[in-house]
């Protein structure tokens, strides 16, 4: 693995970084409605017309496009959606089981929420798992890994329950990974606490499919990795 950043950009900007915490964002297949998608198609035009600011970094100006792209898609994702299919508690518990499979053996798990229509969730990949395939022709990054196997094997669960056949998760995902412990504990909160900002909730501990409440559950302090219940 490279120990430098790489980047690639599809519709999306993506980052991946070797021992990197990663935030990533998976939005389920047609959630933003089609007026939802307009604006975000004219507000991203817009900021890619935008002058870069004077002392910044093209990287910092490439981040700061991202976030304030990804803030706007996150307030249709949360006021509007147009698709709802893990308000279902059974297909919610399916994307959360899925997250926590591999918590501890090939990821560190942060923090997670499962929303109607999108999840969040924030996850460092574990060294001893990444050096099990440095070797492979598969150049997908870890990060790259990690969403795959959730995305595939939750969208497979979650149509047969429905009925449904096709995709079930938007193709691409918005990934960013956290610079800092200070970035990352506000990333933390910011998971933790959408389904309160969102007007789901009151008190995030009350979300069944987020790690606040599963956190408590188990007693463990605020940024400790979560661990899988094995029954």
């Amino acid at each position: 693995m490279s120990n430098h950043e790489t980047f690639r950009r599809r519709n999306l900007p993506h980052w991946d970084m070797p021992g990197a915490t990663y935030f990533v964002t998976a939005c389920l297949a047609g959630s933003i409605p089609a007026r939802g998608l307009l604006d975000l198609d004219h507000y991203k035009n817009a900021l890619e017309a935008r002058p870069r600011p004077p002392g910044l970094s093209q990287q910092a100006w490439i981040e700061q496009k991202w976030k304030r792209l990804f803030a706007r898609a996150d307030r249709w994702l949360d006021s509007e959606p147009a698709v709802r299919h893990l308000a279902d508690p059974v297909l919610a518990g399916v994307v959360m089981d899925a997250m926590l499979f591999f918590a501890g053996t090939r990821y560190d798990l942060l923090a997670f929420v499962v929303m109607p229509s999108h999840i969040h969730w924030v996850f460092c990949p574990r060294p001893e798992w990444v050096e099990t395939f440095k070797d492979e022709s598969d150049k997908r990054s870890p990060r790259e890994r990690i969403m795959h196997s959730l995305k595939s094997f939750t969208a497979r669960e979650c149509n047969r329950h429905l009925g449904l056949q096709g995709s079930f998760w938007q193709e691409e995902s918005y990934d960013h990974w956290a610079r800092g412990v200070d970035e990352l504990e506000r990333i933390i909160h910011y998971v933790e606490y959408n389904p309160v900002k969102a007007g789901l909730t009151t008190d995030a501990c009350q979300w069944s499919f987020g790690s606040t409440a599963y956190r408590e559950r188990l007693g463990l302090a605020f940024g400790v990795p979560l661990p899988r219940i094995t029954v």
